[in-house]
């Protein structure tokens, strides 16, 4: 087991112990997908791609695409991004 496998199995336990999310305590992304219509990111670390077919966003597990048809940005903050359209697929890429 590499050392960051440990680590991250570390973290889990810890957030475990003291009940907390583990997006919070592991870093790791919250994807919420509502129907397919909207999909909010949070714990991102920015945006790669942008079209009305496709976003792309880095996150800690690596990048987080979006494929849909008349895809828009509707909020764009620091911890959270929301993209609405018609979501065809969501999908973590290399």
């Amino acid at each position: 087991m590499s050392w960051k496998d440990r680590k991250r199995q570390l973290q889990q336990q810890v957030a475990n112990f003291l009940d907390l999310p583990g997006d919070l305590m592991m870093d790791l992304p919250k994807v919420v997908l509502v129907g397919d219509i909207q999909v909010s990111i949070e714990n991102h670390r920015g945006i790669l791609v942008y079209t009305t077919e496709q976003v792309k966003v880095d996150t800690t597990l690596g990048n987080l695409e979006i494929i849909g048809i008349d895809l828009s940005l509707k909020n764009i903050l620091p911890d959270e991004i929301m993209v609405e359209g018609r979501i065809k697929s969501i999908s973590f890429v290399g």
